[in-house]
C-alpha cells in the first residue's frame, strides 16, 4: 500500500535539517562593497540570537555554521564564549570554516603559496579550526581556498597540487574522533587562469589524498553556467564521497542569492537525485546540508526564513517522486513517462501539506508572516542601528 503524499512529505520533513550560516546575518556585499542594514549582526551574540529566530519559525535550523576569523578571531580561546552562547540560545555550533583567503600572507595563495612559511601558517590555522571543532563537538571542518594564479606561467600547477595534497594529509590526521574534512571547489574567482580546486574532480582527488574521512562540498554557485549541477551530485554519490552544500543561487556565477530564487527546479532535481539514491539504496545519505547566502539587499532574517521556507517545499516535493514508476519508466526508455513522473512531483502544490505538518509541530503555518508579527526585526534595529560594521565577510 503506496503511503499518501501528507505521509511522505510528513516523513521527509520530520528529517530535514539546513544549517544557518553566521555571516548570512551580518552585513556582507559585492566586490565593489556593502549596503549596511540597521538591523544586520555584528556579534556573535546577535547571530546566535537571529538564528535562533529562524530555527523556532521553521524547525529546521539547528545549528550555526561558524567562520574561525570572524565569529572566533582569538581562535581556541573563544570556545568556551561560543558555547555559553549556543547553550544559551538553543542552537548547536555547526560546520567550523577557517579563512585562508583573508590575510594579506595569502596574496599567493595559502596551501598552494611558494613560501614555505605561508604553507606552515596556512596549516597552522586549519590545524586550529580541527581543534575548535572538536571542542564544540562540531562535525565538519568546510575547506574552501581562494589559491590559484590570474596569468599563464606565473604558477606551478603540478608543484602546487603537491603541496596541497601534502598539507590536507596532514591536517587529515588531527581528526581524532567524528570530524570530517569537507573539501569544496570553485572554477574561478579570486583566481582567473587557474584555480588550484577548480572542479568536483579535483575536490574528490584532493578529499580522497587526504583520507578517509574527507568529503565533496558542493557549493550550487560554484559552476559554470548550464552546468549540470545534479548529475555531479549523483557521481559523488556513488562514490560515496559527498559530503555537503552550500545552498544559493545564482543567475551569472557565485551571486549568493536566496535558494531557488533563480533555479528551483535545479534544487528539485538536487533533492530528487539524493533521496532516488536513498530509496535506492535503501540507506540514508550522509550529508550536511547548509546555506551559504550573502546578499545584501534583502533583509538578512526575512531572506534565511524564506530560503529555509523554500528549501522545505522543494525537498517535500522531491519526497513526492514516484520511485517505482520512475524506475521502470526508465528501464522501459520511456523517455516521456520518465520525465513526466519528475514534472509531476515538481508541480504539485506541497504548501497546504507542509502547512499542516507546521500546526502538527506547532511550528507557525507562515513563518515569515509571524517574524513579521513578532516586533523582533523592529526591536533588534532600535538596538543595532546606527552602528558602524566592523565585521568582515567574503564578496
Amino acid at each position: 500500500m503506496k503511503t499518501s503524499h501528507s505521509e511522505r512529505i510528513a516523513r521527509a520533513l520530520d528529517t530535514f535539517r539546513i544549517e544557518l550560516p553566521s555571516w548570512g546575518f551580518s552585513n556582507t556585499g559585492t566586490r565593489f562593497g556593502k549596503y549596511l542594514q540597521p538591523a544586520a549582526a555584528l556579534t556573535i551574540d546577535e547571530k546566535f540570537s537571529d538564528a535562533r529566530q529562524v530555527h523556532q519559525l521553521t524547525g529546521a535550523c539547528p545549528t550555526l555554521a561558524l567562520h574561525v576569523l570572524w565569529d572566533l578571531p582569538s581562535g581556541i580561546g573563544d570556545v568556551d564564549r561560543i558555547a555559553s552562547l549556543a547553550a544559551s540560545r538553543q542552537v548547536e555550533p555547526g560546520s567550523i570554516n577557517p579563512n585562508l583567503f583573508e590575510d594579506q600572507a595569502y596574496k599567493f595563495g595559502s596551501f598552494g603559496n611558494p613560501d614555505e612559511r605561508v604553507r606552515a601558517r596556512a596549516l597552522e590555522h586549519a590545524r586550529d579550526s580541527v581543534a575548535i571543532a572538536r571542542r564544540l563537538r562540531s562535525r565538519d571542518v568546510v575547506l574552501w581556498f581562494a589559491d590559484g594564479s590570474n596569468y599563464p606561467g606565473t604558477a606551478n600547477i603540478r608543484q602546487r597540487k603537491r603541496w596541497f595534497e601534502e598539507n590536507l594529509a596532514v591536517l587529515h590526521s588531527d581528526l581524532q574522533g567524528g570530524e570530517r574534512l569537507l573539501v569544496e571547489y570553485k572554477p574561478f574567482e579570486p583566481a582567473f587562469y587557474h584555480t588550484d580546486i577548480a572542479d568536483w574532480g579535483m575536490a574528490l582527488a584532493f578529499a580522497r589524498a587526504a583520507g578517509p574521512r574527507a568529503r565533496v562540498l558542493v557549493d550550487t554557485g560554484h559552476h559554470y553556467q548550464s552546468q549540470n549541477i545534479e548529475q555531479i551530485v549523483s557521481w559523488l554519490l556513488s562514490e560515496g564521497m559527498l559530503g555537503g552544500f552550500h545552498f544559493n543561487d545564482r543567475r551569472y556565477a557565485d551571486d549568493d542569492l536566496t535558494l531557488g530564487s533563480i533555479d528551483p527546479y535545479q534544487v528539485f532535481r538536487i533533492f530528487h537525485e539524493i533521496l532516488f539514491f536513498e530509496w535506492e539504496s535503501g540507506r540514508r545519505a550522509d550529508i550536511a546540508y547548509m546555506i551559504d547566502q550573502s546578499h545584501n539587499l534583502k533583509g538578512k532574517i526575512e531572506a534565511m526564513i524564506q530560503t529555509v521556507g523554500y528549501a522545505q517545499e522543494l525537498y517535500a516535493k522531491a519526497a513526492l517522486v514516484d520511485y517505482e514508476a520512475l524506475a521502470s519508466a526508465q528501464a522501459g526508455c520511456r523517455l516521456v513517462e520518465a520525465e513526466s513522473v519528475l514534472r509531476d512531483a515538481f508541480a504539485t502544490d506541497v504548501r497546504p501539506i507542509i502547512q499542516d505538518w507546521r500546526r502538527t509541530n506547532r511550528l507557525p503555518v507562515d513563518p515569515l508572516d509571524a517574524f513579521r508579527q513578532s516586533g523582533y526585526l523592529e526591536r533588534i534595529t532600535a538596538e543595532r542601528g546606527g552602528r558602524t560594521s566592523a565585521a568582515s565577510s567574503y564578496a
